[in-house]
Order: structure tokens, then C-alpha cells, then sequence
């Protein structure tokens, strides 16, 4: 996973969406993909949905998976097929870490800042306003950060319900959400690739590189050394059993400890959902106390802290059974592509050959503004990921035979 600076946001971004330079940037936003992700082909299937949403006068809220760094423009480019801007919610970290230009340009292509370890009400009243005035759909993607696990949909977050269901409220008119579903193909046999990664990472880890095992087997076998040094690091011993026994044993005792060390007694939740609660404690700490702390040694701590909670984020991102029963050779690359943000610590991994990309659009999902939403929110959050999660299997159907 990506390391990204959490405090309290410099500032925020906010959107100056202008369709003459969506259509403007068209080419060189489709020639970005090509020459940084190899990505040739885009496919874009129902998209008579979203038009006709949209064409309804409706308030669309997209709901993608986020299962590599370049959904979101590959969503831009099969929405670019029927002419359709889009608004983005997008971590405020995004526009901190890029340039006075890049930032202008995702402006004026619609994205906005959110404050996700916050309470963001300028966001949020931002992503309200959009769904009940714009003409334009809003993007947002549930699971918050990037898991590369195409195959799989990570728990989304209730932020993007809570949004739909508020702005459905005090809307003029009906708003619906669109579930998405991103899934991607390699079109060239990246197995030459993923061995060079292999060696490299095995070479990080001191271990030997053993060419003759299936990548199945020396993924594994890095993921079980990874493991272990961890587990020394964290619980002083190594354990036994199955890999996501392990993972999820270390990543409960990490959470416990940080939680101890806060006094938060009462966290409950998703992993996700605890990470955010402690981050919250510990961005206080350094925001208010930072002069205090560094008199008695609390800072090295609270840094630390940090540290143990990306450790964590990073942990839940590991399924442990993800190469089980044949796995596929995207899946394959998938996990190599983490190790080399985890491990390797690169900020995006290797490219490594040619790749295809399918967006789908699933029929939207007609909200109710009158019930109580502290229910609601839960019971709408669990329906967009049970309907991105179908479209996702959709598109495994579709997968291309080698």
C-alpha cells in the first residue's frame, strides 16, 4: 500500500468541473493509461444505465470497486464513450502529494478533497449538494483505500451511503446509486516479469530464490517469511496454522495494542473502522501536544504509533487465501504488485505487459429518503457491495481464456 501523510489537511480542494476540458484532456488522459499501465483496451457494458439515470434528471452516485490505482481513470474513460463528466471524491492526499498543475487538473475534471480520518462536513455537504443539484453523477469509492484483490470486494465504508441517503432526504428529486463494477486482464503472459519480481523481493528478504516452485508456491513462501518477521516484530514468537489465521491473529493483536495504549476502550467495528478511530486519537495528539511530546519522548511514540497503524491497514489488505485452488495469473500479479509496495516499498508497482480493463454498470438502486438512517445507512452500504460484488463476478465470467 501507498504511504500517505495523515494530519489535519493543509486545506481543501474543492471541484471546478468544466465538460470543455474533460473532452479537451480526453486524448492524453487515454494515452496516460496506455503508456503508464498498458492499459489498450477499456470496455464499457451497460452504460444505457447510467445515461438513462442521468437523462431522468436523477442524482447518480457511482459506487466502484478500488482494486488498483488506475480505476478511477479507466471509470473516466468509459464514461468519456457517452460524453459524461464526472465528480470525484478523492483523498485529500492525493492533491498534497501532486503538482500545482495535476492538482488544477483534477479540479477542473471534477475531483474534490475529503478528510477520510475526519469529519469532513465540507466534503460531505459537497457530495450532498452534487447528488441533489449537479447534472452531472458523483463518484465515489466505498472501500476508501486500494487492496489489490480484483476479484474481491473489500467491506465498504458507510460514508457513501450516509451521503446518498442524506442528500435523498432534501432532494427535489430522486437520487439513485449505481453500483460498479472494475475488473482487470493481462493480454501479454506476465510470468517472466513476476519471476524478475520475485528474485528482487526474495533478494530483500535474504531468502534463496528457488526457480523451479510454482509462483504460487514462492508467493507463499514470501508471504509466509514476511509473516514471520512480523510476527517476532509484534508478538515476539512466530505462530503456526494457516496463513489467514495468522494474518488475522496478528493484525487483532496489533489493533489491541494500539487501542490499549489510547484508552479506547469501546472500539468496535472493521478493521478499517478501528485503524480510523485510533489514527483520529493519534492525529489529535501530534496536531495539540507536539511540543509536549517532544520534551518527554511521546513523539517518537506517536510516530511509531503511525507507523503500526499503516502496518495494520497493510495487514487487512492480505485475504490469505487469495491464491487457493488454481489461482489466476492476475491474481498472481496482483500479490507480486503488493509486495513490491510493501516490501520493496516502490510507490506503484511494475507494469508488466499489456492489460485490459472492463468497466460494468449494474441497475440502480432506487433510494428512500424517509426512513431512519442510522439503519438504512448500514442496510444500504451491505446491498452496494453485494451488487458491485455481483458485477465483479459478471466479469470474472467474461474472463478471457489464454
Amino acid at each position: 500500500m501507498n504511504r500517505e501523510p495523515f494530519c489535519i489537511p493543509p486545506k481543501w480542494w474543492d471541484p471546478k468541473l468544466k465538460p470543455s476540458w474533460v473532452r479537451l484532456s480526453r486524448r492524453y488522459r487515454r494515452h496516460q493509461l496506455f503508456r503508464k499501465q498498458q492499459l489498450v483496451e477499456v470496455v464499457s457494458q451497460n452504460t444505457e444505465v447510467l445515461q438513462q439515470a442521468v437523462a431522468a434528471g436523477h442524482g447518480v452516485l457511482i459506487t466502484p470497486n478500488h482494486s488498483a490505482h488506475y480505476d478511477g481513470p479507466a471509470l473516466y474513460t468509459a464514461a468519456d464513450r457517452i460524453d459524461l463528466p464526472l465528480y470525484f471524491m478523492i483523498a485529500w492526499q492525493v492533491f498534497a502529494m501532486a503538482s500545482r498543475f495535476e492538482c488544477w487538473a483534477m479540479q477542473h475534471l471534477g475531483c474534490f478533497s475529503i478528510d477520510r480520518e475526519g469529519t469532513d462536513r465540507r466534503a460531505f455537504k459537497r457530495a450532498v449538494h452534487t447528488l441533489q443539484h449537479e447534472a452531472h453523477p458523483l463518484v465515489i469509492f466505498p472501500e476508501g483505500d486500494i487492496y489489490h484483490t480484483t476479484d474481491y470486494v473489500t467491506s465498504f465504508r458507510e460514508g457513501a451511503a450516509a451521503i446518498a441517503l442524506t442528500a435523498t432526504r432534501r432532494a427535489d428529486r430522486p437520487v439513485v446509486v449505481i453500483p460498479c463494477g472494475i475488473k482487470f486482464w493481462y493480454l501479454d503472459d506476465p510470468t517472466i516479469e513476476l519471476r524478475r519480481a520475485l528474485r528482487r523481493i526474495e533478494g530483500r528478504l535474504h531468502l534463496r530464490s528457488i526457480e523451479e516452485l510454482p509462483l504460487a508456491e514462492r508467493i507463499h513462501r514470501l508471504a509466509e517469511a514476511a509473516l514471520a518477521l512480523k510476527e517476532l516484530d509484534y508478538l515476539g514468537h512466530t505462530r503456526s496454522g494457516l496463513l489467514r489465521q495468522r494474518v488475522s491473529y496478528l493484525l487483532q493483536a496489533v489493533l489491541a495494542q494500539l487501542e490499549e495504549r489510547h484508552q479506547l476502550s469501546d472500539c468496535a467495528g472493521s478493521p478499517p473502522e478501528r485503524v480510523k478511530a485510533v489514527r483520529q486519537c493519534v492525529i489529535r495528539k501530534l496536531e495539540q501536544q507536539q511540543e509536549h511530546a517532544l520534551a518527554n519522548g511521546q513523539l517518537s511514540q506517536l510516530q511509531c504509533d503511525m507507523e503500526d497503524l499503516f502496518f495494520a491497514v497493510q495487514l487487512y489488505s492480505y485475504r490469505g487465501d487469495y491464491l487457493v485452488d488454481e489461482p489466476s495469473v492476475e491474481r498472481l500479479a496482483e500479490t507480486v504488485d503488493k509486495f513490491e509496495e510493501d516490501i520493496l516499498g516502490l510507490e506503484y508497482p511494475n507494469v508488466r505487459g499489456r492489460r485490459r480493463v472492463a468497466v460494468r454498470f449494474g441497475q440502480p438502486i432506487e433510494l428512500d429518503g424517509s426512513r431512519r438512517q442510522r439503519g438504512a445507512t448500514a442496510e444500504l452500504t451491505c446491498l452496494m457491495q453485494t451488487r458491485v460484488q455481483a458485477l465483479v463476478n459478471e466479469l470474472n465470467d467474461q474472463s478471457p481464456k489464454r
